[in-house]
């Protein structure tokens, strides 16, 4: 993999804009500005390049949208000299992909690595931001736009007494780039999301012991994951502008959409065999590209959950133990579904313990391991910790951003969550917010579609501005309040506000409640913001 050349730090202090994060958004908003011939500063906490895939670097780490609309579109050379090796790649072969990009497009001389910004200030007389970083710098710039994900803000569990234990501890947003040796070792992994889910089933293989601290028990759907041959790859390459075509106008942004057919034109035969014909697909069309009902009919979505436990249940060779890895007490499809690929099967291993912690939290870490309420023990040589994220907001909120008059973005944040279209926040003029909460890319999206649709969207709006030597762009008030509405309007009327889950913020203590994620369809936010470009930006207030 190449390394970091230089730091891109010897170009001054000011700069057209300054871009946040060097992932799948922050390559390609740093490549469209650069494109534009703005003067483009970007900054990553990483000392390379590829965001969630730079940092989530942990055991068994994978991409579960398909490698095929996992890329670029911008660019038929991107396209045509990439090579994937399988339908769902691993973290190594998507790190090298965005290495990859960033070396054909010659990025890296524009980053500053292993600088993160601790604030960001509105200058109303001068119209430009004043940047802060950790390294003392200080840069101002007209456009300050956050690519710095959705999950990248790690959430670490209020555990007490890290400090006394004595062996290692990781969380799998922030895992040694040189890996853990953990042969024979007494491992625990807290935390059985998607993340969590490929910790357990890679580890299982190799720990001595490993006990699954399991507070909620999750669906997951097997994940079916074949290797590319050279005639596959040239097949995916030939159809590259249909499946971006496709892609753009989808309900989730991937090459399937919901099914056309309602759950109640068909016999409950013919429902099982559609959910047996998805279920094979091995991807995550059984969650959004399923039948449109499961995320907002109460009566299909408990039908389709146990149609799922009975899969989970076939899975784990002890009944009772089974009965503790299926969920109850939420519908399927309404906390994030991950893919497996062993993880069920690892339980009928005889060095896998679950432990559950919903009604015997763990109280602290001692010395050797893990304490629970009750008192129970855990001796452990690494604890991982799959906790999560503050998701949506957490990336932004810890920057220390200040708009108009000084009004802090995280004290507004912390009252209630609101932007518009994900994209921009009323009182903070030409702050762009890439992957920001209330847009599709907070959960509901393949990631490459809405990173680079948004992306697009802020490089068309900063170009409008230069073309009208304009000098500033925010949302009014009541654009931002006309969007709040909908998305709420559309967020109600699904299930997924009945469940708490980091998709509503329920898993950050004090965090204003709201679906963080637009669920009204790609195709449709597509279109949204189309209109909205193609008006001149009316409801956005222009100087």
């Amino acid at each position: 993999m190449t390394q970091a050349k230089g730091n891109g730090a010897g170009a001054g202090t000011d700069f057209d804009a300054v871009v946040v994060g060097a992932g799948v958004a922050g390559l390609y908003q740093l490549h469209k500005l650069r494109e534009m011939g703005l003067k483009v500063q970007s900054i990553d906490a990483a000392s390379d390049v590829g965001g969630t895939w730079y940092w989530n670097c942990y055991p068994g780490a994978r991409v579960d949208s398909q490698s095929y609309i996992y890329q670029y579109w911008f660019s038929d050379e991107l396209v045509n000299e990439w090579n994937w090796s399988e339908r769902f790649p691993g973290q190594p072969e998507t790190e090298r992909y965005l290495n990859f990009v960033a070396d054909k497009l010659d990025l890296r001389k524009d980053i500053r690595f292993n600088t993160r910004v601790t604030g960001a200030e509105w200058d109303e007389a001068a119209a430009r931001w004043t940047i802060r970083t950790d390294k003392g710098d200080t840069l101002t710039a007209q456009f300050f736009i956050s690519c710095a994900g959705m999950l990248s803000a790690p959430k670490v569990p209020p555990f007490p007494g890290h400090e006394k234990f004595k062996g290692i501890i990781a969380h799998t947003a922030r895992y040694p780039r040189e890996g853990i040796d953990l042969k024979g070792k007494r491992v625990g992994v807290v935390g059985t999301g998607a993340t969590g889910i490929q910790v357990i089933q890679t580890v299982a293989k190799e720990a001595g012991e490993l006990k699954v601290f399991q507070r909620t028990p999750q669906y997951a759907v097997p994940m079916r994951n074949p290797k590319y041959n050279d005639a596959d790859r040239a097949q995916f390459k030939a159809k590259a502008h249909e499946l971006e075509n496709l892609v753009n106008h989808t309900f989730a942004g991937f090459d399937f959409d919901v099914l056309p057919e309602s759950w109640y034109d068909l016999t409950p035969e013919q429902r099982r065999a559609k959910l047996e014909e998805i279920w094979a697909d091995g991807s995550l069309s059984f969650w959004v590209g399923s039948f449109p009902e499961v995320l907002t009919d109460e009566k299909v979505g408990e039908e389709v959950s146990e149609w799922v436990r009975e899969k989970i249940r076939a899975r784990i060779d002890d009944p009772e133990l089974a009965e503790k890895l299926v969920p109850y007490h939420y519908s399927f499809g309404t906390y994030r579904v991950p893919l497996e690929n062993g993880f069920y099967d690892a339980f009928n291993q005889d060095n896998v313990e679950l432990v559950e912690v919903k009604e015997n939290p763990i109280e602290c870490f001692t010395e050797t391991g893990l304490k629970l309420a009750s008192g129970e023990e855990y001796e452990l040589d690494v604890v991982i910790l799959a906790t999560g994220f503050d998701a949506g907001t957490g990336a932004l909120t810890r920057m220390d951003i200040h708009g108009r008059n000084g009004v802090s973005l995280t004290e507004e944040w912390s009252k209630d969550i609101r932007s518009t279209l994900g994209l921009q926040v009323s009182g903070f003029p030409n702050l762009f917010t890439v992957a920001g909460p209330l847009a599709p890319s907070t959960a509901f999206c393949n990631m490459t579609t809405c990173l680079q649709q948004q992306v697009d969207w802020v490089t068309d709006c900063i170009a409008y501005l230069r073309d009208k030597h304009a000098k500033s762009i925010e949302p009014t008030v009541e654009k931002q309040d006309e969007w709040v509405e909908h998305h709420d309007e559309v967020a109600n009327a699904t299930l997924l506000v009945r469940t708490n889950s980091w998709y509503t913020g329920a898993n950050i203590e004090g965090k204003p409640r709201r679906l963080l994620s637009y669920i009204g369809g790609v195709g449709h936010y597509r279109q949204v913001c189309d209109d909205i470009k193609a008006s001149g930006y009316q409801g956005f207030s222009i100087a």
